[in-house]
């Protein structure tokens, strides 16, 4: 199974765990199972319209999805998936 790599913001949603190993042949399908999970971890990392949602990034080997094939992204047992939310703010 994918090991899937929860941010300390998340981790409360997953038993306070920091990976977590989900089934999926996809990256869709693996944030559908984490939603079985918990719902609410799903909510946080997709939108209404099941896209990875704006302030989200998420990298399966290190490779940003954005640039294979988004959520369609394929997966493999030994894949590790990191989810980061994006970090605003600072000074002008």
């Amino acid at each position: 199974m994918p090991k899937v790599k929860i941010p300390g913001p998340l981790r409360k949603l997953v038993g306070n765990k920091d990976e977590i190993n989900v089934e999926g042949k996809t990256l869709k399908e693996v944030i559908e199972n984490l939603g079985a999970i918990n719902p609410e971890i799903k909510a946080r990392i997709v939108d209404e319209k099941g896209e990875i949602r704006r302030f989200i990034n998420v990298y399966v080997n290190n490779e940003d999805i954005r640039f294979i094939n988004g959520i369609d992204t394929e997966v493999k047992d030994s894949d590790e998936i990191t989810i980061i939310p994006a970090i605003a703010g600072g000074t002008n």
